[in-house]
């Protein structure tokens, strides 16, 4: 007995509310809804009774008549919003014109965004097919996955079946709700168990943040269709029951399940067009938690994620790294309380900008019959399936068809480069065919699959080894300030240095460092508004044989404090003086480019405060390839716009004083540059 409060609003669940948001043009990868498209073909549908089916099952699902409200929640209406089935009528068409007539329904429907603010969450159509294209009907049907899920799907089809083929039959009532459920489960959630579960398994996925990789980087279209055109295309490959059973045979031969040996597959050719070898896929899971006998019975969104970490960059077989990538699975479902959507935010936190897994592997293995019998009686045989989501380039997925499995790839085709989505599925099913066919594969590496013309250029590309580099970050810089000693260095909003004014600086700056006792590989905090006195001051720390630490001034004095604190710093350049208050200039320490250069603390948004280490030899490295792969010499000119606590910083300073550049600073506002005067003293 459903309650009295069914049509009250109640919040949208953790993926409906990402598919909500994701609707958003604005959004990037977004503008679309996530929705399910089938087509289904037969001789002959009873359009009245078919309608009659339909209005029972509105009836029976109240999430087929739910209305998103703006507030992020959800309404079951009294009454579903469905006009009523809607028959096209080709029948009198020629042939020519009635293909043309089905492929603009298709396109038209296939890709279609239904009104989920006005009630409208499924749709069923119905053609009436000419005699010259075999007659007979097809019927459209259309689901808004924020209403229901691939489990669901399958729900309704079976109960329209039922309601269709046995009109006289009534289905068994339901005593439980969609959102009956998520009232049950959201008080099963507070209790103590899952509370704490649900905290261990936050915990352990924000301690993997740091090393958890991104997202595949593939080929893509030009930056303007990334967004521009929405539509999917669907390339599938059907493995017939003998297929099946042999993919399944291997599988266990070799102590994997059959999704993860597909998903490894899937991994492999993945790291073969990605510029990244270790990424993310987004793997969802249908979690129907059993709180009540009617759970199962039940129409809506149940579904969560779980972000699973391919290591292509770790060597070994096939069959090692399918392995490694089936722990990696059992490890992360098992603490798959805390959601993958969830996992992203964190990571959107942690690095600054928003976090996407882009690439899906979908599972509905375990399932059931993606149509069973009694819906291919029904309705006929299915003829065309596409699905897509917001914030997804590629989903692959796999689900039993039947007695065999479908493989299939949902992509939106303009976001790729021309072709490659081909060349990628047609690898992607050889590499299950070679599993099936031979034992060998399994225990080599999977070989590349692109063209010998595409392997020589990426082999070409990625020729970048050259030998690491000898000296310190600072090193160049003063030799330059030997042999240019006149050139202009340093541009500031009331000064100009040259090369050799910096330096002698800096050298002054060392002699008094020794002075306060500063030892090498020491770290010194520098807490200087951004001009030419915080590059001497940094200089003059490196030339020293110490690291320093940057802090924001305009940092709180509170995380200011924890960060000496942290570090251990026990000076602080605070100002610089007038050069004749220095002593006379000391000799620079050449160092060993394997000693550290520079600490930078991380945002802190983990709640604890981390220190990332350079070395001189990581840092002058980087510098060192820009500066190759941009050669412009003293000719380079560099803006100071990055905080010395960013990392970017440090090739606006090093990059052109390596080569005999320029390094600019916008005019600052008044009473931004530091007086005369400085300080060298404990924190």
């Amino acid at each position: 007995m459903l309650g009295p409060h069914e049509n009250e609003p109640f919040p949208l669940a953790l993926m409906q509310y990402a598919y909500w948001v994701g609707r958003d043009s604005s959004q990037h990868l977004a503008g679309v809804a996530a929705h399910f498209y089938h087509e289904f073909d037969r001789p002959q549908i009873d359009a009245a009774r078919l309608e009659s089916a339909v209005r029972q099952l509105l009836a029976r699902h109240g999430m087929l008549r739910v209305v998103i409200l703006d507030e992020g929640q959800q309404q079951v209406l009294e009454e579903g919003r469905w006009p009523g089935l809607k028959a096209y009528d080709l029948r009198q068409e020629t042939a020519e014109t009635a293909t043309l007539r089905l492929e603009a329904i298709r396109a038209a429907l296939s890709h279609r965004q239904l009104s989920i603010d006005q009630g409208e969450v499924f749709d069923v159509r119905l053609t009436h097919k000419p005699a010259s294209l075999g007659g007979g009907c097809r019927l459209h049907f259309n689901l808004d996955m924020i209403a229901a899920d691939a489990m669901s799907l399958r729900v309704l089809l079976d109960d329209l079946a039922v309601l269709y083929l046995e009109s006289q039959q009534p289905l068994p009532a339901l005593d439980l709700s969609y959102r009956q459920y998520q009232q049950l489960r959201s008080v099963w959630l507070q209790e103590p168990q899952q509370q704490t579960r649900y905290a261990e398994d936050k915990q352990w996925w924000l301690a993997r943040l740091a090393d958890l990789p991104g997202a595949p980087i593939l080929p893509t279209a030009s930056s303007d269709k990334l967004n521009a055109n929405q539509t999917v295309v669907r390339r599938h490959r059907w493995f017939g029951a003998s297929a099946r059973q042999q993919l399944e045979a291997k599988a266990r031969e070799h102590q994997l399940t059959l999704p993860m040996m597909i998903t490894a597959a899937f991994a492999e050719v993945l790291a073969q067009f990605s510029d990244e070898e270790d990424f993310i896929l987004n793997l969802p899971l249908f979690n129907r938690e059993q709180l009540h006998p009617n759970v199962s019975a039940l129409v809506g969104d149940f579904t969560s994620s779980v972000l699973l970490a391919w290591q292509g960059s770790k060597p070994g077989s096939f069959l090692e790294r399918a392995q490694r990538l089936q722990q990696q699975f059992r490890q992360d479902a098992a603490h798959a309380h805390f959601s993958g959507v969830e996992v992203l935010r964190e990571a959107t936190r942690l690095r600054g900008q928003q976090q996407f897994a882009p690439v899906v592997f979908t599972s509905a293995l375990g399932l059931g019959e993606l149509f069973s019998e009694r819906v291919q009686q029904a309705f006929g045989q299915p003829g065309w399936i596409v699905s897509q989501g917001p914030q997804v380039w590629l989903d692959a997925q796999i689900t039993e068809l039947n007695q065999g499995i479908l493989v299939n790839w949902d992509a939106r085709e303009a976001s790729f480069a021309p072709d490659m989505l081909d060349l990628m599925f047609g690898q992607f099913i050889d590499l299950l065919e070679a599993l099936i066919a031979s034992e060998q594969v399994w225990q080599q590496q999977v070989k590349s699959a692109l063209p010998s013309a595409q392997q020589a250029v990426r082999q070409r590309a990625n020729a970048t080894e050259v030998p690491l580099p000898e000296e310190c970050l600072h090193s160049a810089f003063f030799r330059l300030a030997k042999q240019q000693p006149e050139a202009p260095a340093l541009f500031g909003a009331h000064q100009t240095l040259s090369y050799g004014e910096v330096s002698e600086q800096a050298r002054r700056l060392v002699a008094h460092l020794q002075n306060q006792g500063v030892q090498p590989g020491e770290l010194v905090a520098i807490a200087l508004p951004k001009g030419p006195e915080q590059i001497i001051a940094v200089l003059g720390v490196l030339a020293n044989g110490a690291a320093w630490l940057p802090l924001n001034h305009l940092q709180p004095e509170h995380r200011i404090n924890a960060i000496l604190q942290n570090a251990g710093v026990k000076h602080v350049i605070h100002q610089l003086p007038d050069n004749a208050q220095l002593p006379a200039p000391a000799a620079v320490s050449s160092g060993d480019p394997k000693q550290l250069a520079y600490v930078i603390y991380t945002s802190g948004s983990t709640g604890t405060l981390k220190g990332v280490e350079i070395s001189h030899l990581a840092a002058k490295n980087t510098i060192d390839d820009l500066n190759r792969r941009y050669p412009m010499g003293d000719r380079m000119r560099t803006l100071a716009v990055s905080a010395l606590s960013f990392d970017l910083a440090i090739y606006d300073i090093f990059a052109p004083l390596s080569v005999g550049g320029r390094w600019y600073v916008l005019r600052m506002r008044s009473g931004v540059m530091p007086s005369a005067g400085w300080r060298l003293g404990s924190p």
